[in-house]
């Protein structure tokens, strides 16, 4: 499932082309994706603008010139893809295609995901519960270690919780767990402020290498993009089962916790 790194990436290429642009077109190939009839969804992109994307923990929110918002959640499996009107098509299905000037936006697998019509106050109530953004400006080190210390659970648990902070999900949580030398079932309760403190440093540093480093989407964006998904070959536990620990060489294990994958290093990743 696209994480933080994942969303901001693509938020920044689409900033970069398809702001102030008139939408053309808008072709529905699955209306389970939409929260509103064809009809009115496409009336109400039809000659609207996005004026400004936005990005919420794992969402993307489309402002409209009109008032209107676009609220994308990929979900499992979702990705995107920005083509040019005219040029080859995406090989695989597409469940959405919106035509923005010359580039034709397309949602591929949203089976689990949807793109949302709401007004601005359904999109305030819609993502009310989530949690703060962990690169937001007005977080710091001291309001991550309250939250966090009011937290009882295993640190994985709580990383991807996204009540607790927006936008981290099982790769990343892995990753800051492996970046902070802790054992991700180690109880938040348990862990000292020295141990939160470096949960925290690693947050920062693991989020904000992963998105510059494009994510680790398995697609492109657009044609000639080597950025989206080249930080999947920077991952040093997750999806990495038997593979050498780069501290120690002990092979990377696999386990499972509350119906997740979890990939750490035995060795050097310690329980609190």
């Amino acid at each position: 499932m696209p994480e933080l790194p994942e969303m901001e990436n693509y938020r920044r290429l689409l900033s970069q082309t398809i702001v102030n642009v008139p939408i053309m077109n808008v072709v529905v190939n699955r209306e389970k994706s939409l929260n509103v009839s064809v009809d009115e969804f496409t009336s109400a992109l039809l000659g609207s603008k996005v004026i400004y994307v936005e990005r919420r923990g794992k969402h993307l929110v489309f402002h409209l010139h009109n008032g209107g918002r676009l609220l994308l959640h990929l979900m499992l499996g979702g990705i995107l893809y920005l083509g040019r009107v005219g040029e080859e098509r995406p090989s695989r299905s597409t469940q959405i295609e919106i035509t923005i000037g010359d580039h034709v936006l397309y949602f591929i697998g949203l089976r689990l995901g949807y793109l949302h019509f709401l007004t601005a106050k359904e999109t305030e109530n819609t993502l009310k519960d989530l949690g703060p953004e962990i690169l937001d400006r007005r977080m710091n080190k001291a309001r991550f270690i309250q939250l966090l210390g009011k937290r009882r659970g295993a640190l994985k648990t709580t990383l991807v919780n996204q009540q607790v902070i927006a936008g981290i999900g099982n790769c990343y949580a892995d990753e800051i767990a492996f970046d902070a030398q802790i054992h991700p079932l180690s109880k938040i309760q348990d862990l000292s402020e020295q141990s939160l403190e470096q949960v925290y440093d690693s947050t920062v540093k693991v989020l904000h290498e992963a998105t510059d480093g494009g994510g680790y989407m398995e697609m492109p964006f657009q044609e000639g993009d080597e950025l989206t998904g080249a930080y999947n070959d920077e991952c040093k536990v997750y999806d990495r089962e038997g593979e050498p620990c780069i501290r120690c060489g002990t092979p990377i294990v696999k386990a499972e916790h509350a119906s997740r994958k979890i990939f750490f290093c035995p060795n050097c990743q310690h329980e609190a």
